[in-house]
């Protein structure tokens, strides 16, 4: 069983993504397409999970010769391989803090992150509702983070279908 651990907003986040970028950026250099703080760590006012996600594209995730054993000699380490939800690879930092969420470049995916990150940055009513299920859900114990995630999945879709 989990416990979901939501923490305030904490203005040390976005500067706890420039260093994982940095890293990631001098592990991968022109390899990196697209690199974003994204997830609830990346939106001011908003209680998260003290874990930053960060967005990576590159040209072909399921290559992941291309790119892994680089991640992995900077520290990170893979997790994850989920070729049926757009070729998503999952590489965790160096203390289970970071997610790494690697993509193909133009995936919809990517889009839709960025959309709902952005969006809630901007718009206070949505970003207050989503604060209040996640608060609400972290009431509950969960038999994995998974199932948390899976729970915020209607409001995630409403919220998403306004921006």
């Amino acid at each position: 069983m989990t416990a979901i651990e939501l923490l305030p907003y904490d203005p040390r986040w976005p500067l706890r993504y420039q260093e994982e970028a940095g890293r990631i950026r001098r592990a991968l250099g022109h390899r990196v397409l697209l690199l974003e703080h994204v997830g609830s760590t990346s939106v001011p006012d908003l209680a998260a999970k003290p874990i930053i996600d960060i967005l990576l594209a590159v040209r072909d995730s399921s290559d992941e010769a291309s790119y892994s054993l680089d991640l992995e000699e900077s520290g990170y380490r893979f997790v994850l391989r989920e070729p049926d939800w757009f070729e998503h690879r999952l590489f965790k930092g160096k203390h289970d803090e970071v997610n790494l969420h690697v993509f193909s470049d133009g995936t919809d995916e990517i889009d839709r992150m960025i959309r709902f990150r952005d969006h809630l940055r901007s718009d206070e009513s949505d970003r207050l509702l989503y604060g209040s299920t996640k608060r609400e859900l972290a009431t509950h114990t969960w038999e994995s983070v998974q199932d948390y995630a899976d729970a915020k999945s209607d409001v995630i879709e409403d919220i998403l279908a306004r921006s």
